[in-house]
């Protein structure tokens, strides 16, 4: 199926709908135009179209994909809309946020799901592996563009609503944005364009995930400008201190193929730094017991996950005193490709840092306890 291109300017709503409708049914992939950035769609209940995309995409390491749906009731079908998300669904739905939510049990063991009925028939549908995050979440997107919505409303079966950009490539604001930065094995893989024209130069949707005890903004602010303000996450037990680990190495995952990442874990004595430090090891599926270093400064884990095979450090540096002892564990040996670095009481050492750490990604994690919970706070921007 060669990539066919519309100008849905010059072109009936209803005819762009109906060719988009049998390109999506034929498990073809579209590029559309929402009121953000171009978006590259899929059906998201077909295993190879969600498997084409991903090619499409290429290194998205493990990161779910969100679905574009029509309406809050559409969403309801695949993910559980909590408090939380109910009042972003109405202050802001349809526009330009994504919010996460947990899916349903029934969706996310891919069992099959009652969603309409059509002809007398049921028609059960689920969505395909590969759209769902490791962590049982989803972004759900109600574009604020008429065009898609109808689409999707038409379609009766929900939408991938990744941006049409190759990972790390411009922002796809016209279609040439796009095409003049693909492959020629990916345009391969493109089988209809709506073409808009060029798109107002918006930010990317706002995405907050509103399955912990706290909302949490992964990606821009509401203010339609990148948040760099401190968030802050109340977690209320261990398990959740560990998934919250997990999502933070996740959101970092690109940096460690390429300098490696550090954790900086600060907070008082019973805190939960290794707990912490559990949920990196339990991410990156390491086996192994993970004990505090106390004794022994630091200790060593092999790992491979998503494609890549590195070592998780994990450092104590609660009884490092002078520059002398920080020296003798030659710290900076550890740091660099496809290595995670895990170290608790980093404030002990910043004074003896200056430059050692060179490139890598340092990600500043503060845990402070409130009677039962625990309270992590980090950058948006980290």
């Amino acid at each position: 199926m060669d990539m066919v291109i519309i100008n849905v300017k010059n072109t009936s709503a209803d005819e762009v709908i109906n060719k988009t409708i049998k390109v999506l049914s034929s498990g073809g992939l579209i590029i559309f135009p929402t009121e953000t950035t171009y978006g590259a769609g899929v059906d998201a209940t077909n295993p190879k179209a969600v498997k084409k995309l991903l090619t499409y995409k290429s290194r998205r390491e493990g990161r779910p994909l969100s679905i574009a749906v029509s309406n809050k009731n559409m969403a309801s079908k695949y993910v559980f809309i909590n408090d939380q998300a109910n009042s972003l669904f109405k202050q802001f739905l349809p526009g330009p946020v994504t919010v996460v939510c947990k899916v349903l049990r029934n969706v996310l063991k891919k069992e099959t799901q009652e969603l309409t009925k059509m002809s007398g028939a049921t028609k059960t549908i689920t969505l395909a592996p590969g759209v769902t995050s490791e962590f049982g979440t989803l972004g759900i997107r109600i574009p604020n563009y008429k065009l898609i919505l109808d689409l999707v409303a038409q379609y009766r079966k929900p939408i991938t609503a990744t941006s049409a950009n190759a990972s790390g490539k411009k922002r796809p604001y016209s279609v040439d944005d796009i095409l003049e930065n693909l492959s020629e094995k990916q345009k391969a893989l493109i089988n209809l364009v709506l073409d808009a024209g060029e798109l107002p130069h918006n930010e990317p949707s706002t995405v907050i995930d509103t399955t912990l005890s706290t909302p949490v903004t992964l990606r821009g602010g509401l203010n339609g400008k990148n948040d760099t303000t401190v968030s802050s996450i109340i977690s209320s037990s261990k398990t959740e201190t560990k998934e919250i680990a997990g999502r933070l190495l996740l959101k970092n995952w690109n940096e460690v193929s390429k300098n490696g990442v550090i954790f900086a874990l600060n907070g008082n004595l019973g805190t939960g730094k290794t707990i912490f430090t559990k949920g990196i090891a339990e991410f990156l599926n390491i086996d192994e017991t993970i004990k505090s270093p106390t004794y022994s400064y630091i200790e060593e884990y092999d790992f491979k996950r998503h494609q890549t095979t590195g070592k998780l450090f994990h450092l104590d540096m609660w009884k490092v005193e002078d520059k002398n002892m920080f020296d003798r564990l030659e710290i900076e040996s550890l740091i660099g490709k496809n290595n995670i670095v895990v170290i608790e009481w980093f404030d002990q050492i910043t004074r003896f840092i200056s430059s050692k750490f060179g490139n890598t990604k340092i990600v500043k994690v503060l845990i402070t306890q409130k009677e039962n919970k625990r309270i992590l706070k980090f950058n948006n921007n980290e």
